[in-house]
């Protein structure tokens, strides 16, 4: 019922820029891309040219998998998005998790970002780094750090992040590894349509007792629309879940964005929803 409303959701998003495109014409052709927030597992870096100050609403679903996000259950992320000038990009999100054997649990992280080259305008390419703060599930602090990498064009554009974790808490990982790429290609006017891929808790490759339960993958479709004149925009992804690698350890409850599968396969779906606060 969850997913099938989630579903719902997006496909009014789907059938209202269907009928925008009926009215487009080569005047309305964008020169490039603004997008706050297109992908779903890859943060990319704004721009003095994108929307400066973004609000967002996500929503994961997940069977037979564990953990808050990608789960046997819905998993709710509210987040804000900002440009602070100088090349500066702050994200911040709160996560609230309901799984379907009941009871509630949140999560909350901040990074701030600074694109080290290009970052002046939105074309061409961006390399950045950050550092941030989160809270997990299960109260345990940790500090982050990231690297940001994009590439935008007109038709295309990509992007790519590596993001390192220590968690304040001995029964943790040293450090935990987690990388991720998206590619997306412009379609029409308001639709692109490509593909994402995620690797989480890579460090389960050579660390027999990865907290984690071992290093995991997914792999699938990418879509983002971003109507004409709308201060709405809409992204969703999700695919396989599956192991590279598995320890015997129970799984920690550190902020994934997907969880450990239980058995077997399993796949996870997420759906976002971007507010832009200046249109």
């Amino acid at each position: 019922m969850k997913r099938t409303f989630l579903m719902l959701i997006f496909a009014s998003a789907v059938f209202n820029c269907a009928a925008q495109k009926i009215n487009e014409t080569k005047t309305d052709v964008k020169a490039g891309t603004d997008a706050a927030q297109p992908f779903l597992f890859s943060l990319n870096t704004l721009t003095a040219e994108n929307p400066r100050w973004n609000i967002h609403y996500s929503g994961s679903y997940g069977e037979r998998t564990n953990g808050q996000f990608g789960y046997d259950g819905l998993g709710q992320q509210f987040g804000v998005k900002g440009y602070l000038g100088s090349r500066f990009t702050l994200y911040a999100t709160a996560a609230i998790g309901f799984a379907n054997a009941g009871g509630i649990t949140s999560a909350q992280q901040a990074e701030v970002i600074r694109d080290l080259v290009g970052g002046k305008g939105i074309a061409g390419f961006r390399l950045g780094a950050g550092l941030g703060l989160s809270r997990d599930w299960s109260n345990i602090g940790s500090a982050i750090s990231r690297i940001t990498a994009s590439f935008d064009r007109t038709n295309w554009r990509m992007a790519g992040n590596l993001r390192f974790e220590k968690a304040f808490d001995k029964t943790r990982d040293k450090l935990d590894f987690i990388t991720s790429f998206g590619y997306q290609h412009r379609v029409s006017n308001v639709l692109y349509i490509g593909v994402e891929a995620l690797g989480q808790d890579l460090e389960g490759l050579w660390e027999k007792d990865e907290a984690e339960g071992g290093a995991k993958v997914m792999l699938g479709p990418s879509i983002n629309l971003e109507p004409n004149h709308s201060k709405l925009s809409f992204s969703i992804s999700g695919g396989p879940v599956f192991y590279a690698t598995r320890s015997q350890v129970i799984p920690s409850e550190a902020i994934r964005e997907i969880g450990s599968v239980a058995s077997g396969n399993g796949y996870t779906i997420r759906a976002l929803v971007n507010f832009n606060l200046h249109r």
